[in-house]
This record gives structure tokens, C-alpha cells and sequence, in this order.
């Protein structure tokens, strides 16, 4: 019951907590202003941002199953990219969750062998493992992302440097304390006696050798990149990923510089002319900074993605925070459809499956 209600209040916070953004965002949009300046976008290019989306989950299916090949080689790639876009369309409702579920869902599909000790069948990608890749997979995709992000600064900080330095480090260094940061150490020590204790004591008592052996595998799972017959496959469709989100960005600016200008107020009309002057170095502005919102544990990245990626198309612009949530709503819920159109059809593909 306690972890019920656990959940239902960790649950609960995340959807509380993307409805404070979203309504934060929103709170000053001129409705009359904001369907017309969606009506008169480009279209073809919100489309073709759902199409880089789609290369993206492709990109993301076939970077996984490198890493989930040296624990079980039967892994197939329709395996993967189902379980990816399963369990994007899954973290929409409950963040990170979708995480959890991808990996149950390859452990379900992977190959089974007997236990030369116990003598049971047990899944050469079993969960622990599958999770293990899951977080090698994100950790890669964290350091791509801060690591872009310095290269970016590095030549750029002139114009975009106060913007993240303010509204992002600048805001995030403000909420610790002394006392928080006593809790995060007093957090580190207790989960260092914890594993120590694990790993000591678990020969004498069986919970603990359930524990050692989960974190075992999940190791396992972490380093399975150490294994890998194409790392330079693995490097390359990452840079491939990110090339994608760059240019689902692009796409969505481009959209918003198409815009009619004789369709929409004479604010959104000069809003638009700005715009017109920004290139692809904009473009990747915008993707790390939307990237960033992704620190935010809500549903989907709903609230945190408008509020982040407004604010930075005002901070460095100039330009009004509404025609920043314009561009924020055709990049996000466009991606969101996408997610859930996706990951509908690998659902479908589920229920046809015979392998």
C-alpha cells in the first residue's frame, strides 16, 4: 500500500507540476494571435520534422540493439524499435516509466537457455541487463548533450552564454543550499553503506544475494558497450541521432519564418520578420535549450519544454514570449503526435507478432 501510494503522489506531483508550466506559459497567449499564427505556418515543414522524428526512433532502435547484441544475439532490430517507441508513446503519461517498460518488453522477446548451475531457463537479456543498456543508452545520449552544449558555448557565448547562465544555471544554482547539499552528501554516503553492505553480507542471506545479483546484471548490461563488434556503428548513429534533433528544430523554425505575415496581427507579423534572419546556429540553440527541459520530471516533457524554449526565443530575441510558446507548441506536440502515432502502430505490429 505505502508504495502505492508512493507512486500515486510521485505521479501526481509530475502531472501537478506540468500543469503549473503549461499554465505559466500560456497564461498571457492571445488565443485570436495563436491559432492564427499556427493556421499560417509552413506546414510541409512541420511535417518533414515528423519524418526526422521517425529517422530518430529508427536511429535510437538500431543504436540499442548494439548494445543488447553482446548479451543476446538474436536481439532483432523490430524488436527494438518497438520496444522504443512502446515506451516513448508510455513516458507521454508516466515519466520514465516507458524506460522500465522497453526493457520488460526485450527481456519478453529475448532468447531463452538453461542455467548450467540451477538447471532453469532464464532470458540471456534478462531485465537487470536490458535496464543496464536502457541507462548506458540515456547516459550516452547526457554526455552528447552537455558535451555539445560547451562546444556550442565555446564559440557562441557572446550571444546565447547569458541565457543559460541565467535562466538555466543561474536558476538551478539558486535552489541549493547548505542544507541540500548536506542531504545529497548524507544521500551518497548512505547509498555507498548500502552497497557495501550488499555486497559483503549477501553469501548469509538471500534478499541481499537478490540484490547483488540485480545490480550484477545491471552492470553488465552498462558495459555491454565494452563488447561491441561496430563501437564506430554505435559512435555513428549517434551522431546520426543528434543530427535528427537538430534538424527537427531547423524544420520548425523554417515553419515559422514561412508564416503569412498578412494573416496575423502586425506584433506576430514583426515577430516574423526577426525570425526570417535566423539560421541553422539558431536552430541548434533552440534544440539545447528544449533538450534541457528534459531534466524536468513531468509527463512527456508537457509545461517544461514551452516554458524553457519561450523563454529562450524572448531572452535572446527579443521577440514576445507567445511567439515563443508558437514555436515551442508546433515543435513539441508535433514530436508528441509522432511519439504517439508510433508507438500505436509498434503496439499493433505487438499483436500480430509470432516471434
Amino acid at each position: 500500500m505505502n508504495k502505492k501510494v508512493g507512486n500515486i503522489l510521485k505521479y501526481g506531483g509530475s502531472v501537478i507540476l506540468a500543469a503549473v508550466l503549461l499554465y505559466l506559459a500560456f497564461r498571457k497567449v492571445n488565443w485570436t494571435d495563436f491559432w492564427a499564427a499556427l493556421k499560417a505556418c509552413r506546414w510541409e515543414f512541420v511535417l518533414l520534422s515528423c519524418v526526422f522524428g521517425f529517422f530518430g526512433f529508427i536511429l535510437r532502435s538500431l543504436r540499442w540493439r548494439e548494445v543488447l547484441l553482446p548479451i543476446d544475439p538474436t536481439t532483432k532490430t523490430l524488436t527494438c524499435f518497438n520496444g522504443v517507441n512502446i515506451g516513448y508513446a508510455v513516458n507521454m503519461v508516466l515519466p520514465r516509466v516507458g524506460e522500465v517498460l522497453r526493457c520488460t518488453y526485450i527481456t519478453a522477446h529475448s532468447k531463452k537457455v538453461k542455467d548450467p548451475q540451477t538447471g532453469e531457463e532464464k532470458h540471456l537479456a534478462s531485465f537487470d541487463k536490458a535496464l543496464g543498456t536502457a541507462v548506458l543508452e540515456r547516459s550516452v545520449d547526457v554526455f552528447m548533450l552537455f558535451g555539445l552544449l560547451v562546444v556550442f558555448l565555446l564559440f557562441t557565448w557572446d550571444k546565447y552564454g547569458g541565457f543559460f547562465a541565467e535562466k538555466i544555471f543561474g536558476a538551478a544554482s539558486g535552489r541549493f543550499t547548505l542544507g541540500k547539499v548536506g542531504i545529497i552528501l548524507l544521500v551518497i554516503i548512505a547509498a555507498a553503506a548500502s552497497a557495501w553492505t550488499v555486497f559483503r553480507f549477501a553469501g548469509r542471506w538471500q534478499p541481499l544475494r537478490v540484490v547483488k545479483d540485480f545490480c550484477k546484471g545491471l552492470w553488465q548490461g552498462f558495459i555491454s558497450c565494452l563488447k561491441m563488434k561496430r563501437g564506430w556503428w554505435f559512435v555513428l548513429l549517434t551522431i546520426m541521432l543528434w543530427i535528427c534533433y537538430w534538424m527537427m528544430s531547423a524544420t520548425i523554425l523554417w515553419a515559422v519564418q514561412g508564416i503569412d505575415t498578412s494573416t496575423v496581427s502586425s506584433g506576430l507579423a514583426s515577430a516574423v520578420e526577426t525570425v526570417r534572419s535566423l539560421n541553422m546556429i539558431d536552430a541548434l540553440f533552440l534544440m539545447l535549450a528544449g533538450a534541457l527541459s528534459s531534466i524536468v520530471p513531468v509527463p512527456g516533457g508537457f509545461g517544461a519544454f514551452h516554458f524553457i524554449v519561450a523563454g529562450a526565443v524572448s531572452y535572446v530575441y527579443g521577440l514576445p514570449f507567445e511567439f515563443g510558446i508558437i514555436f515551442a507548441t508546433l515543435s513539441h506536440e508535433s514530436q508528441e503526435l509522432n511519439q504517439l502515432i508510433w508507438g500505436g502502430i509498434s503496439f499493433v505490429i505487438e499483436q500480430f507478432r509470432k516471434d
